[in-house]
C-alpha cells in the first residue's frame, strides 16, 4: 500500500496557476488587438506620408520649374576646352 498524504498547498498552487495563465492569455489578446491597432495606424500614416511627398513634389514642380534653375548655363560649348590664362 502506498503511503499518501495529501498536500494542503497543492490545491492553492494548481488555482493560482490557472488564474495566472487565464491572466497571460488575457494579456495576449490584449497584446494582439493593440498591435493590429498600430498595423492600422501605420498603413495610415504611410498612406497620408504618400500623399504628402506628392504634394511636396507638386509644389516643387509650380514653385521651381526647370526652367528657372539656380546654376547658371555654362558660356561654352559643352565640348569646348576651357581656355588657358
Amino acid at each position: 500500500m502506498l503511503n499518501w498524504r495529501r498536500d494542503p498547498d497543492n490545491e492553492r498552487r494548481k488555482m493560482q496557476h490557472e488564474w495566472r495563465m487565464k491572466q497571460l492569455a488575457k494579456d495576449i489578446e490584449q497584446i494582439e488587438r493593440e498591435t493590429e491597432q498600430l498595423r492600422q495606424e501605420s498603413a495610415k500614416l504611410r498612406l497620408q506620408n504618400a500623399k504628402g511627398r506628392q504634394l511636396l513634389a507638386s509644389i516643387d514642380a509650380l514653385c521651381f520649374p526647370p526652367e528657372s534653375s539656380s546654376i547658371p548655363a555654362s558660356a561654352t560649348e559643352p565640348d569646348s576646352k576651357p581656355s588657358s590664362p
